[in-house]
């Protein structure tokens, strides 16, 4: 299937995880794709996984909680790229911490790295986005943006937000044909959800509930209760292709079921 040929896409988190993954699958779809990330070394990982589709991809190192740096890397990828048709918000980071625990330094990290981020590269590339016409924006919300996750306040915020920003920008740039869409992913085995950073008197019991309904073969592990990063980049791919032409303004929950 090459729904992605000759579409230019910019990935950010794209050296690990559901970033990683995303890359991969797009441009196994046919995309020319630069991956973005703030680990060089996490980027080369990513590279050496896709050697069969070298020539169309390329790599940038960003810090998107940086406002020049995110100006320089999408400057420079979508001069690579020759324009933009799709921008995956990939990059984000897991902190957890007791609520009353939470130093003003830990939440604004987090702000600064999830929402503001997004914001950063999402803003930089809408121009070359509506150039096209059906320009698509994929942001990373979370089911912590809906549902309880213990421990994790300022992360669930900044998820909450990306979902209201994601919602703001599909209004207002509908009639130039962006599409802006948002995945919620839940029990997805990830860099940051292997080691989330509990607190060591964290109560096990309220995490009672956060298990998939789909377990076992061809599902999520009954032991972990996650699944692969891949399940997520799937949905990506269908959402930012013409299989998704009619989505926008809206979350696609990605869990197993664990919050039915």
């Amino acid at each position: 299937m090459q729904r992605y040929e000759g579409r230019r896409v910019l990935i950010t988190g794209a050296g690990s995880g559901i970033g990683r993954a995303t890359v991969v699958r797009l441009l196994r779809e046919g995309a020319d794709v630069v991956a973005a990330d703030v680990s060089e070394s996490g980027l080369k990982e990513t590279t050496a996984l896709a050697t069969e589709h070298a020539g169309r991809l390329t790599t940038v190192v960003v810090d998107i909680a940086d406002e020049a740096s995110v100006r320089e890397a999408v400057g420079g990828a979508i001069a690579d790229l020759g324009g933009l048709d799709v921008l995956v918000n990939a990059a984000g980071i897991l902190r957890s911490a007791h609520t009353h625990d939470t130093t003003l330094e830990f939440w604004n990290q987090i702000i600064a790295v999830n929402l503001t981020g997004t914001f950063l590269v999402t803003r930089e590339a809408l121009p070359a986005l509506l150039v096209t016409g059906k320009g698509v924006v994929v942001n990373f919300s979370s089911t912590s943006a809906s549902f309880a996750h213990p421990y994790m306040a300022a992360y669930a915020a900044t998820k909450g937000g990306i979902q209201s920003f994601t919602h703001a920008i599909a209004a207002e740039y509908a009639k130039q044909g962006l599409r802006a869409v948002c995945v919620a992913p839940g029990s997805i085995n990830s860099g940051m959800t292997r080691d989330p950073g509990l607190p060591e008197d964290t109560d096990w019991s309220l995490y009672a509930k956060l298990r998939p309904a789909l377990l076992g073969e061809g599902f999520a592990d009954p032991e972990t209760g996650f699944v692969g990063p891949e399940a997520v980049a799937g949905v990506i791919a269908m959402l930012a292709s013409e299989d998704g032409a009619f989505i926008t303004g809206t979350e696609i929950r990605i869990d197993g079921g664990t919050h039915m």
